[in-house]
């Protein structure tokens, strides 16, 4: 539990002083008590029962819960996110044509995005970049999730691997500001999605890309396609030679740019697998923490103490304490 005025809380230093000054005012009453000239009466009338007490614990605790009200108590509860901004950064790099992950690299990332897509809310903003030699966006942040999946069927293998370029652009894009329909602008909580199968060879450094964004504390959810064994297959046009080298996508790199945004890294070589992933992640999105005010509830609580304590004493003495 939060508190919006966490320094009213010293103002609880009262609860023990208020239980003083009463226990004092409970000492000069015996004291006053001992001059009545028949102790036995009085005795038949007062006895020892402390339950007479009860009404003061119950207005002393009713106190403590005021105190607490007016420091504006919160606390953090699971709520459904329905407006963000997603941007969805595929590899584009001449590796994605490896048939380790069938039927090709390329189109299972592909499939997998429709179905992100699919699994957000219709008011989440989705963006495509594609990232080869050179970062393209490819499609703005927008709610026409038709087009978005539009731009990720058109996707085209070419290129080198300019991760880094990527990652900047989408950060950028993901803090585009809104209209908020009022003549203003607003910004919505922001998300990259992050397939790649390589290192990065052109551009900015990925991670140096990271370090300059962590500021923006934008989560990138990094997905690391294909087998450490991947292969890709190149025929000479002119001499008809063919050459194989091996393409394992960088764990590495992405597990570092997830772990330093707050995002989450996930590997696979399976098509099936990629897909439920990006469901996934569509699925965390779609979930937050927010803070709810818990003020009323501490109110209302004091002011069934202080009936309580009411109730009491009017239940063993006719009166209030």
């Amino acid at each position: 539990m939060t508190f919006q005025a966490p320094l009213l809380l010293l103002l609880l230093a009262l609860v023990p002083l208020v239980a003083v000054i009463y226990a004092l005012m409970q000492r000069r009453r015996r004291k006053y008590a001992v001059t009545f000239t028949n102790v036995s009466v009085l005795a038949a009338v007062a006895g020892r029962s402390y339950t007479r007490h009860v009404p003061a614990v119950f207005a002393l605790l009713a106190f403590a819960a005021l105190l607490v009200a007016l420091a504006r108590p919160e606390r953090t509860v699971d709520a459904e996110r329905r407006e963000a901004n997603v941007l969805l950064v595929f590899d584009t790099s001449g590796s994605m044509l490896a048939t380790d992950v069938a039927p090709n690299r390329l189109s299972a990332a592909q499939l997998a995005g429709t179905t992100f897509v699919d699994a957000v809310p219709d008011e989440f903003r989705i963006g495509v970049i594609g990232f080869g030699s050179t970062a393209q966006q490819l499609s703005e942040p927008t709610t026409d999730h038709l087009r978005v999946k539009a731009t990720i069927e058109s996707l085209q293998v070419a290129g080198a691997t300019a991760m880094g370029d990527a990652l900047k652009l989408a950060f950028n894009s993901a803090r585009v500001p809104v209209p908020d329909g009022l003549g203003g602008s607003r910004r919505l909580p922001g998300a990259i999605v992050l397939l790649g199968d390589g290192a990065s060879t052109r551009g900015d450094d990925p991670i140096d890309v990271v370090q300059d964004s962590k500021k923006f504390k934008i989560p990138v959810y990094t997905v690391a396609l294909g087998t450490q064994d991947g292969t890709l297959t190149h025929t000479d046009p002119n001499t008809g030679a063919t050459t194989t080298d091996r393409v394992p996508p960088d764990r590495l790199t992405l597990q570092d740019i997830a772990r330093d945004t707050g995002g989450q890294f996930f590997a696979t070589a399976d098509a099936n697998r990629l897909a439920a992933v990006y469901r996934n992640i569509g699925t965390r999105l779609t979930r937050t923490k927010e803070k709810q005010q818990v003020t009323s509830a501490f109110a209302g609580g004091a002011l069934v103490l202080l009936l309580l304590g009411a109730g009491f004493g009017l239940a063993r003495g006719a009166r209030l304490p």
